[in-house]
């Protein structure tokens, strides 16, 4: 209906579930520090133990080996302190990764007194297991890797169980940042063979603000910050046991996967639709295993700016790949890795759905990106002064 929302941007966060809104809610109404021993405290840290038993379910591990944290940046910067715990004699991150792990590599590399290099990507954004391979070679006996399980912006797939076969061949340890997959199709850290994984809840329908490191088997953790000793000393802390609650449970929650394969022909249609009427629309990592809701697309001539501020204005919330940016259009560094050209990178526009995600919502997108489109390309040709004044 006219004036009314959609909103196709589940990967910068999803909308709180209902269930984790009123676990949240009702968590805030007790008073107990999950530290403290008395009743008070004690249904406190009933709560977060029973979210913690429902995020390691949904990742295959045991409750004990889950952490939580502020978010998923606290928990990829819990993940690559491990580096130097664990003795790393190279630290290598993909090209493609979220800054947050790009940005605590550098710090472990620092602070482990050894080399942080980039992996290479093919040009659909997976990484190269050939680079990879040469990498680890001269890496030492004990390298970090930290590949992501699946890309924020154009959400491509990495094959986990591959790279970690090659990384522990070398005696290296695995993390992947697993914020995108989860809810999006099945993830097992086990069945991956990743040592470690990092979580958020907001992207799952739970609270922003809370996230989770999880290892693959419980064992000793260098916590990143020190003080009450919370979280078996591996995140000092008072637990925002509210969020926690919500967490455990948009967790429970994410475990159902009815609706991917509704996402998935949601996603296909949009695809199919735009590229009908637009033909020299580029559909980003298309020929590889991506997420079954996302969409990363442009075409030559396009600028994502201009076409955020259109799309939005029609009443469509999509984003130009991370959200993590202070609200600014900035150059894709995924496509960059990827070897994008500039004109092409410069009008991408990622397109993330979820289970609310409609038909209606589909049409409503297509019809507005497509006009979009059409109108840029037409101002474009018509000099660099009008194309100026549409933005």
């Amino acid at each position: 209906m006219t004036g009314e929302r959609t909103y196709l941007d589940y990967n910068a966060t999803a909308p709180m579930r209902s269930e984790a809104y009123e676990a949240v809610c009702a968590a805030m109404d007790g008073i107990g520090n999950a530290s403290s021993v008395h009743k008070e405290g004690r249904d406190a840290r009933a709560l977060v133990e029973t979210a913690r038993q429902s995020v390691a379910s949904l990742v295959g591990v045991e409750p004990d080996c889950v952490s939580f944290t502020s978010g998923g940046t606290e928990a990829n910067h819990l993940a690559l302190r491990q580096a130097a715990e664990r003795g790393a004699t190279t630290i290598l991150y993909s090209a493609v990764e979220h800054p947050s792990v790009a940005e605590a590599a550098k710090l472990a590399s620092a602070e482990a007194n050894v080399p942080a290099t980039e992996i290479p990507v093919d040009d659909q954004g997976r990484v190269s297991l050939a680079a990879l391979a040469d990498l680890l070679e001269g890496a030492g006996d004990h390298p970090f890797v930290s590949i992501m399980a699946a890309n924020n912006e154009t959400g491509v797939l990495q094959p986990l169980k591959k790279i970690a076969d090659l990384v522990h061949e070398q005696g290296g340890t695995l993390h992947t940042d697993a914020i995108q997959i989860i809810g999006k199709t099945t993830f097992d850290m086990k069945a991956s063979a990743v040592d470690m994984a990092t979580l958020s809840a907001h992207k799952i329908g739970g609270p922003l603000g809370v996230g989770a490191f999880v290892l693959a088997q419980d064992a000793h953790v260098a916590a990143r910050q020190t003080g009450g000793g919370q979280e078996r000393g591996r995140r000092s802390g008072t637990e925002n046991v509210s969020g926690i609650a919500g967490f455990g449970v948009a967790a429970s929650l994410a475990a159902d996967q009815t609706a991917v394969e509704k996402m998935r022909a949601l996603r296909d249609r949009l695809e199919t639709s735009v590229k009908a009427s637009v033909p020299d629309t580029v559909f980003f990592s298309s020929a590889v295993e991506r997420l079954p809701n996302t969409s990363c697309l442009s075409a030559a001539g396009l600028k994502a700016e201009t076409l955020l501020m259109q799309l939005d204005l029609a009443g469509l919330a999509v984003s130009a790949g991370s959200a993590c940016s202070s609200g600014k259009v900035a150059r894709s560094h995924v496509l960059d890795a990827m070897g994008v050209e500039e004109e092409l990178a410069g009008g991408a526009v990622r397109v993330s759905l979820g289970w609310k995600t409609t038909e209606e919502d589909i049409e409503k997108f297509c019809a507005a990106w497509i006009k979009a489109a059409q109108m840029s390309k037409r101002t474009s040709s018509a000099g660099p002064r009008l194309a100026a004044a549409e933005g």
